[in-house]
């Protein structure tokens, strides 16, 4: 019993007074976009649910360390990809021993802006390699400048544009194919 308070106490110690409310902050300010942001590489929804919740656990394992906010949402960015790619290759590997994912609900904001428009730019997104749509998706989703890009993917910025030129010419292609 000694050893568990122990544990708990050296835990706490390490953990900032405010940890809790740059949490609940950053959750609350993030959550939503980095599910849309799964969304685009996973098709099930709760996949994306699960990467962006295991993503913040990731996240408050060194949230200490995390000074700045913006910083967090960039790292939060970065952990989701990588788990999305993860999650996909898995998937590939067990991909004939698992049921077809269930269609979801399309929520109000996918009704209005009309499923299948939406539906073939995240299907061309999801058809480009991968760092071309990280890079993509980064930039046009959350705006993020190419030297911003370049940090949270750890690329140069020439390397980010290069990406984005070839990936953005692949879904004029791809869109224009499906038109």
């Amino acid at each position: 019993m000694d050893e568990l308070t122990v544990g708990v106490s050296i835990t706490r110690d390490h953990v900032p007074d405010d940890f809790e409310s740059r949490a609940a902050a950053l959750f609350n300010a993030e959550a939503p976009s980095l599910l849309h942001l799964a969304r685009f590489y996973v098709e099930d929804k709760t996949a994306a649910e699960d990467l962006v919740q295991e993503a913040f656990i990731r996240l408050s394992r060194s949230m200490a360390r995390v000074r700045d906010p913006a910083r967090g949402a960039a790292y939060l960015r970065s952990i989701v990809i990588n788990l999305a790619r993860d999650h996909n290759r898995r998937g590939l590997v067990s991909l004939h021993h698992r049921p077809p994912p269930v269609d979801d609900e399309p929520s109000a904001e996918e009704a209005a802006l009309g499923r299948s428009a939406r539906q073939e730019v995240v299907d061309a997104l999801r058809a480009l390699p991968g760092r071309q749509r990280d890079c993509v998706t980064l930039r046009y989703y959350y705006d993020m400048s190419p030297a911003d890009i370049a940090d949270g993917l750890g690329m140069s910025v020439n390397s980010v544009k290069t990406h984005l030129q070839r990936g953005l010419r692949a879904l004029s292609i791809a869109l224009r194919e499906d038109s």
